[in-house]
C-alpha cells in the first residue's frame, strides 16, 4: 500500500508492479493506492513464500537475521526502503 500522493510522485499507478528494495535486496510487489497509510510509509501485507512474488523474491529479502537493539529479536516489522515503478518484464 501507497499512499496516493506518493504514488503519483513517482508515476505510479495503483495494480502496477513496483519495486521496494534496501541495501539487503529487492522485491517486487503490486501497488494499492490507500489514503489510509501515512505519506512516506509503505505497507506490505501478509507474508507469502518467495515464489508467490514476482521475480520469486519475497519481503523478507528486506529484512535481516540479526538481532536488535535493545535486547534482540526479529527485525521484520519496520524497514527502511526504496520504492519505484518496476522495470518492465523481459
Amino acid at each position: 500500500m501507497i499512499h496516493p500522493e506518493d504514488a503519483a510522485s513517482l508515476a505510479i499507478s495503483d495494480g502496477e508492479a513496483v519495486t521496494l528494495g534496501n541495501a539487503r535486496g529487492e522485491t517486487t510487489l503490486t501497488a494499492k493506492l490507500f489514503d489510509g497509510v501515512r505519506r512516506g510509509v509503505l505497507i506490505a501485507e501478509s507474508i507469502h513464500p518467495n515464489k508467490a512474488h514476482i521475480g520469486g523474491r519475497g519481503i523478507n529479502m528486506l529484512t535481516g537475521a540479526e538481532t536488535v537493539a535493545p535486547v534482540g529479536g526479529a527485525a521484520f516489522h519496520d524497514n527502511k526502503v526504496w520504492v519505484k515503478k518496476a522495470a518492465p518484464a523481459a
